[in-house]
């Protein structure tokens, strides 16, 4: 097939659309729909068959559904929403307009309102949002035998049978069991014999974040969801884990890059959204640039004096705050990861003040060289030593702040690499200037 999804779509040739869907997987398909704007992607959208409309529509992000379903005749529509797994269903309610909301429960049969209704009553963000209560749960007293008749009647409605909760009468979560070992069992052995009672669990109300996080730690393929009172309501399949993971990540690495995360292609996503997200981020950093400016002028005396302090002010600043934000970048990472709590902060002064002073070190060598040869050896002297104090200072700054975030429940990905380099760029030239004062005193 010649040409992109979005080419065909603007010749309208419709026979080479068909064409070009039969040969492409539900992923690829989804990001070229993702790429086109509600019109375009509605077209070939509608030439797909019933079950691969569905994988395509399951692969695209809630914002881009929405986008889909607009464009969707009733019939169409209802068919589409009512197939999907209720909290894939959920996780695009959460993110659409009340209209739309109202007109994809009203389509709903009575079983699957009920369960996107008790999905969409746990907090935003929570587990219980995104875990699928489709699970096939198993009673404790049955043999490998009858488990694996119940997995063969009730399987076909739930989510994953790779692995299997095992409750007790009153449903409260036992552990779990993998359809692996029942399959390899005897079939008269107790699931009683078989089952982990030693299994991670999420309660409902738990950030998700934090269940896809324990999940991937753990190398669990679901993880069970229980109420308070440890009944089993759901598991957190590892797709949906993936997806809570990225979505957390692309957030991250956005706030770190001082911008706001948008939702949607990129590629699809307008100029205006694009800048409209940016541009808080760059008159905040512009406001705080204001303290560079103002520390230039309070020693603009000396610069008058010794004129050759203005030849390494960009080295220094760009120095200093390129150390700030990969200590930022490496501080905000492993609280992601949760290798850093808060109580790790004095712990991680005095690790970064270190590595700050070793490689302001290594720079200070190459500084000198350079200063001696362009200004002679006493500004040279200057701006070695100003590298080491600002190095460290950077390095600390630059680990401690999304620590300190984090402390005051702020997300430590909002204390971005440019706030900390514009931050270290103030400060740095106070370290400098103060620096020079007492060198060139003496």
């Amino acid at each position: 097939m010649t040409g992109t999804l979005q080419q065909l779509v603007a010749r309208n040739d419709l026979e080479m659309i068909r064409g070009w869907l039969d040969s492409r997987p539900p992923y690829e398909i989804a990001d070229e729909l993702a790429r086109l704007d509600a019109v375009a992607a509605g077209v070939p959208f509608r030439l797909l068959d019933k079950d691969p409309a569905l994988a395509v529509f399951e692969e695209l992000d809630p914002v881009d559904q929405q986008r889909i379903l607009v464009g969707l005749r009733d019939q169409a529509f209802h068919e589409l929403v009512e197939e999907m797994d209720p909290d894939d269903r959920a996780r695009m309610l959460t993110e659409a307009p009340a209209k739309v909301a109202r007109r994809v429960l009203a389509g709903l049969s009575p079983r699957e309102r009920q369960m996107t209704a008790e999905l969409l009553g746990y907090p935003p963000g929570s587990v219980g949002q995104i875990m699928t209560p489709e699970a096939v749960a198993l009673p404790r007293q049955v043999t490998a035998a009858e488990a694996l008749d119940v997995v063969r009647r009730k399987g076909a409605e739930a989510e994953t049978v790779y692995v299997l909760p095992v409750v007790d009468p009153g449903r409260r979560l036992v552990g779990v069991v993998e359809l692996r070992d029942l399959v390899l069992s005897d079939a008269d052995v107790p699931v009683a014999d078989l089952v982990d009672t030693h299994v991670f669990r999420a309660r409902a109300t738990d950030p998700a974040e934090e269940a896809a996080r324990l999940m991937r730690e753990t190398n669990t393929l679901a993880l069970p969801v229980v109420d308070s009172e440890d009944r089993l309501v759901g598991l957190l399949t590892i797709d949906d884990a993936m997806e809570i993971i990225e979505a957390a990540d692309t957030e991250d690495v956005a706030r770190q890059a001082g911008t706001a995360p948008w939702p949607g292609h990129y590629m699809a996503v307008s100029v205006w959204r694009l800048a409209r997200s940016r541009a808080p981020w760059l008159l905040l950093l512009i406001v705080a640039s204001v303290l560079t400016v103002n520390v230039l002028q309070a020693f603009e005396a000396t610069l008058s004096q010794v004129t050759a302090l203005a030849l390494f002010i960009p080295l220094l600043v760009g120095t200093g705050g390129n150390a700030g934000a990969q200590a930022t970048t490496s501080a905000v990472r492993a609280l992601a990861l949760g290798e850093l709590r808060g109580s790790d902060l004095p712990a991680v002064i005095w690790r970064e003040s270190r590595v700050g002073l070793l490689l302001g070190a290594l720079l200070a060598a190459v500084g000198l060289v350079v200063g001696i040869v362009v200004v002679g050896g006493e500004i040279a002297l200057v701006v070695g030593i100003s590298l080491v104090i600002i190095c460290a200072w950077a390095a600390t700054v630059g680990a401690t702040m999304p620590l300190l975030a984090k402390r005051l429940r702020i997300d430590p990905a909002v204390v971005s690499a440019p706030m900390v380099t514009t931050l270290v760029d103030a400060t740095g030239l106070i370290i400098y200037f103060a620096v020079a004062h007492v060198v060139l005193t003496f």
